[in-house]
């Protein structure tokens, strides 16, 4: 391997960055694709991975959670959907982030606090999947992968945020996620790509040049604005790096034809069938779907919108519709956990290196709760196959971010805290 090979050394802010071996770098499968296949590291062993699914509007968790806790728990009506894999996967009970606001509140899912409250915080405003995918730099072609909606209640999906709170915007829809992961760029497009760079980066560089000329002049207040608007250039710079580092390496070759968009309802297993094959061909390692207000009843046959179902009301009727709902969305969640469980990646599986997160930041969405979330772990080498109940005395309850904390650690980040946390789940 030669070093001046920009394939596996990339020169980044002026330092030399290299690359882990990954199948789309191999000199067989330069120029003519690349097959799908395990990544590794430098080290040999299968990297770590982070998938994270939310939910918009919660389920019926009293169909949901069992009375027995431990390995033996007895399966509930949503559980029935999740037998085949209940030996993969943790469920939890009793974990939230204690915030308030509703629908509002749901967008805390993955960061642990209201974005209102962010300001001051070590992190700000960064979901668990984003400070996941700054570790990863540019070892892969996606720091990380959005999927969701923007259409819906409160304007779409805003599961995902950057460290200055700015929402990451979901990929829409499997014909956009295909072509992001697939598609590849004529000569004429990569030319206009890297013109394109080098006007961004020339952009760039002067409004950080500028905001730094005006640092001495500035009271705390304003210094304060500035390092936030100078976090935001940051975050664009890494992105137009990580862009102009893979704009010369081959896409992985599509598997079937590029499909047309539906509906959420119908497109959802599509989705998750991207997301495998997007973490199996190391594309990314980091990857979130959030299913939102667009997941209409009616695809399923059932009378009735979504977000109204979900104001139940406590009547039968409304309520058993919604568990038809959420036992299509788990069927296809365990089907999604089956796949990657059948896929060899070095000395295990995929899912046995990718710790997949399942929830909501709704707890009860019929009288705008979110508190007692519901909350599944699988994958990702734990020892899994029970139910955790941490709704007992007030000093054996955790924090959802507790068990932030412990899938950071394991995923490789030196860390103690997230978000609200105050301690580790383990």
């Amino acid at each position: 391997m030669k070093k001046t090979d920009r394939r596996y050394f990339l020169q980044s802010a002026g330092a030399t960055l290299a690359l882990p071996v990954l199948h789309s770098l191999l000199p067989t499968a330069l120029g003519t694709g690349v097959a799908l296949g395990a990544a590794k590291t430098q080290g040999g062993a299968s990297p770590r991975r982070l998938a994270a699914i939310g939910n918009l509007l919660g389920f019926q968790t009293p169909y949901l959670f069992p009375k027995t806790t431990g390995k033996d728990y007895e399966s509930t009506k949503l559980l029935k959907p999740l037998e085949k894999v209940r030996d993969v996967m943790t469920l939890y009970r009793g974990l939230d982030h204690g915030v308030k606001g509703g629908h509002f509140a749901v967008h805390s899912f993955l960061t642990g606090i209201l974005q209102m409250d962010a300001k001051g915080m070590p992190d700000g405003n960064i979901s668990l999947d984003q400070l996941a995918a700054e570790s990863i730099g540019g070892a892969t072609r996606f720091r990380s992968l959005t999927v969701g909606s923007e259409s819906g209640i409160h304007g779409g999906c805003m599961m995902c945020w950057t460290r200055s709170g700015t929402r990451v915007p979901p990929i829409t829809g499997p014909r956009a996620l295909f072509a992001k992961l697939f598609i590849k760029e004529s000569a004429n497009d990569l030319a206009r790509v890297k013109d394109r760079h080098s006007l961004q980066g020339s952009i760039l560089d002067a409004m950080r040049s500028d905001a730094k000329a005006l640092d001495r002049r500035l009271d705390r207040e304003d210094r304060d604005k500035l390092e936030e608007y100078l976090t935001s250039v940051r975050e664009v710079e890494q992105q137009l790096q990580l862009s102009e580092q893979w704009a010369d390496v081959p896409k992985p070759d599509a598997p079937f034809d590029q499909p047309s968009d539906r509906n959420m309802v119908e497109d959802l297993p599509l989705l998750y069938d991207l997301l495998v094959l997007a973490l199996q061909t190391d594309s990314t390692r980091i990857a979130t779907l959030e299913i939102g207000g667009d997941f209409l009843p009616s695809d399923l046959g059932v009378q009735g919108g979504y977000h109204g179902l979900s104001h139940h009301g406590k009547k039968q009727d409304a309520i058993d519709k919604l568990l038809v709902i959420e036992e299509y969305q788990l069927k296809h969640f365990a089907r999604f956990l089956e796949k990657m469980g059948g896929i060899q990646d070095g000395d295990g599986t995929l899912l046995d290196h990718t710790a997949v997160l399942f929830g909501s930041g709704m707890g009860d969405a019929n009288i705008h709760s979110n508190y007692d979330l519901p909350v599944m772990l699988a994958g990702g080498g734990y020892d899994h196959g029970e139910y955790k109940n941490f709704t007992g005395p007030k000093k054996e309850r955790q924090r959802l971010c507790n068990l932030f904390v412990k899938v950071l650690q394991d995923f490789g980040l030196e860390r103690d805290t997230f978000g609200n946390s105050d301690g580790v789940i383990v």
